[in-house]
């Protein structure tokens, strides 16, 4: 294979490729941005006196929902606030989503990584820094996470005073959903025994002898569970997922999760491919039952 050295083509002076024309590949193809498989909810989003959000994405089964905000060149204070603004108004029109703030620039320097840090720790907010790149006669995209959300998925979610009990997610999801819960924790326990569930309010995590310990996240739904379990993905154990018949999601590149659906029925269906999850998410090999003589 031969090597093709790349340039980097700078689209804020660019006479053709401006932010329209990367809002529209992004709108095409929001895998461009290397956080997942997601939707587009809509495209120049407008805020009520607060100008257009470029872009929302949103991931239907995580329910989360994504405000990304475009800029050419090196990023900016107006940048950044606007798209905390942004992010602010979505998460006050529609609590009942989660909601991620997305920054994305050509250029994100080091004075105001140093800023977007600081709003991290209070705001779940990603930064992006996107280039084009030519490559002979081809153009393509690089993406990367400079900064990453510090929060999502752990219990530094939970806000005080909120209503996280067994109640409130059967309320949430259902019954039948949390009872699945408690199913899966039952399986969890035949690798690891000691574990409960920990009701937070944006998952169901573990808990064992009193330390948290996520290596599986369960959100239930009204009919199912989502269940994430922190596994690095790998084509081996995709190909083995594939073939057990799984009902397999997105792989969730931002926490490192492959991500199910499942039902009250999996647990005994697919309890074999069960085990091997959590036992790979937890690092606790299988005991096998000695042989009878």
């Amino acid at each position: 294979m031969a090597y093709v050295k790349s340039s980097v083509v700078s689209l804020k002076s660019h006479p053709v490729l401006n932010e329209k024309w990367l809002q529209a590949l992004i709108a095409a193809d929001p895998t461009i941005l290397g956080l997942g498989d997601l939707t587009v909810k809509e495209v120049e989003r407008r805020q009520p006196r607060a100008g257009r959000l470029d872009l929302l994405l949103s991931d239907p089964e995580a329910h989360t929902r994504y405000e990304v905000e475009l800029q050419l060149g090196a990023t900016d204070e107006a940048h950044i606030i606007r798209t905390i603004e942004y992010w602010d108004i979505e998460k006050s029109r529609y609590p009942q989503y989660e909601h991620v703030a997305v920054l994305v620039a050509e250029d994100i320097t080091s004075r105001f990584l140093n800023v977007i840090s600081l709003f991290n720790k209070a705001i779940p907010l990603i930064a992006i820094q996107i280039q084009a790149l030519q490559v002979g006669e081809a153009l393509t995209l690089s993406a990367v996470k400079v900064l990453d959300v510090t929060s999502l998925g752990t219990d530094e979610e939970d806000e005080p005073g909120q209503p996280t009990d067994r109640a409130y997610w059967e309320q949430k999801g259902s019954k039948q959903s949390v009872a699945v819960a408690d199913g899966l924790i039952g399986i969890v326990n035949e690798v690891i025994p000691g574990h409960e569930l920990k009701f937070n309010k944006h998952y169901i995590g573990l808990v064992r002898g009193g330390i948290v310990d996520n290596f599986v996240a369960i959100r239930p739904r009204k009919e199912h569970v989502i269940a994430e379990f922190r596994i690095p993905r790998s084509e081996e154990l995709s190909a083995r997922i594939d073939e057990s018949g799984l009902d397999l999601l997105a792989f969730d590149t931002r926490l490192g999760c492959y991500r199910f659906r499942l039902s009250m029925a999996d647990l005994t269906k697919q309890r074999p491919i069960l085990l091997d999850l959590i036992s790979i998410a937890s690092g606790v090999p299988l005991q096998t039952e000695p042989s009878q003589c």
